[in-house]
């Protein structure tokens, strides 16, 4: 009996985790998403245009630590290591200020149809949540992640 019962759970453990070619998850929705109208530059929200200035806020980036620290730190490191979401070392040279700005306020539309987004995806597994940011903290943290970068 005793036998008998292990095979059953080796059985079960074993056709649970083989490929499953129409299983579907629940990212599925992300992964066939019209990309065809998304902007990978400036992304989905309503930041068309971001004016930086050449010379950093140091204001506006101290404003910006204290809500990194308080929403963002917990799941993102200043370097480029993995803690639950992407490092943010070299994000304001790797992405446009607009689209840092509509991801950071409008996440989900953007984890649905941006390809990058939903590679970083399958390597955190973990979504990015809505912080509920209004415009001036996210500008804010942008300044922030500008020094972080080396802006001076």
């Amino acid at each position: 009996m005793y036998k008998l019962s292990l095979f059953i759970v080796a059985l079960a453990m074993f056709t649970s985790c083989g490929k499953k070619e129409n299983a579907t998850d629940d990212f599925s929705t992300e992964k066939t998403a019209d990309v065809s109208t998304y902007d990978p530059n400036r992304g989905i929200g309503k930041f068309t245009t971001v004016e930086l200035g050449d010379k950093l806020d140091p204001a506006m980036a101290a404003e910006g630590e204290k809500i990194q620290a308080v929403k963002c730190s917990a799941c993102h490191k200043l370097t480029d290591e993995k803690l639950v979401g992407p490092g943010w070392k070299g994000v304001t040279s790797r992405q446009k200020p607009e689209w840092i700005m509509n991801f950071i306020t409008n996440p989900d539309p953007m984890i649905d149809k941006d390809p990058k987004l939903q590679a970083l995806l399958e390597i955190c597994l973990v979504r990015m949540p809505n912080q509920s940011l209004n415009d001036a903290d996210a500008r804010n943290l942008l300044e922030f992640m500008r020094q972080n970068d080396g802006v001076k």
